[in-house]
């Protein structure tokens, strides 16, 4: 009887801490410019208020590039490159969302995001480029990356399917009946 009543505390002292990791660590989604069409905003505040029941979650907008029009695309790439940097923290495990990145299924991806914050991380920023994509300034730090598909998404679309396997990723680790293998 002592045994196993020490290996049933033994199992909700883990699920507690493992609760208590994921309430303290922090996902921000970090992107250019704000969401445009109204389908998409609708859809991703949606699985944002879902998952404030999961972690804490951030979504930051920087602005447009104004006149961009007047730039070359590598131009444009680097004024966005120098607003990004400026929010990516020491203590940050930032991971940019590319097409030449890491590919995950779903499943992959949920324990890939746990194995993150059994690392410790305060906040794991995941980073869309602008219209196109990043600028060499932010490949030089080499920064993880990760691909959705092999497929290629806007910088509008992807802000929604991320979030929406975000979301995904937190009912796969709290094991609820959302995803279906």
């Amino acid at each position: 009887m002592g045994y196993y009543c020490t290996k049933v505390l033994f199992f909700i002292f883990i699920k507690f801490i493992f609760v208590l990791n994921i309430k303290q660590m922090k996902i921000t989604l970090l992107l250019i410019g704000k969401t445009e069409y109204p389908y998409l905003a609708e859809g991703y505040k949606l699985y944002e208020s879902r998952l404030k029941h999961y972690i804490l979650f951030e979504t930051i907008y920087i602005p447009t590039i104004k006149n961009s029009k007047n730039l070359s695309t590598a131009q444009q790439n680097d004024k966005e490159a120098e607003m990004l940097i400026k929010y990516f923290g020491g203590k940050d495990l930032i991971i940019l969302l590319d097409e030449k990145g890491s590919e995950y299924s779903s499943v992959d991806f949920s324990s890939f995001i746990q194995k993150n914050m059994n690392k410790g991380y305060k906040n794991i920023m995941f980073v869309v480029g602008g219209p196109f994509g990043f600028s060499e300034m932010i490949y030089k730090l080499n920064l993880p990356k990760l691909s959705l598909s092999k497929m290629t998404f806007s910088h509008q679309m992807i802000r929604l399917i991320f979030i929406e396997q975000l979301y995904r990723a937190m009912t796969i680790i709290k094991n609820e009946p959302y995803h279906h293998q």
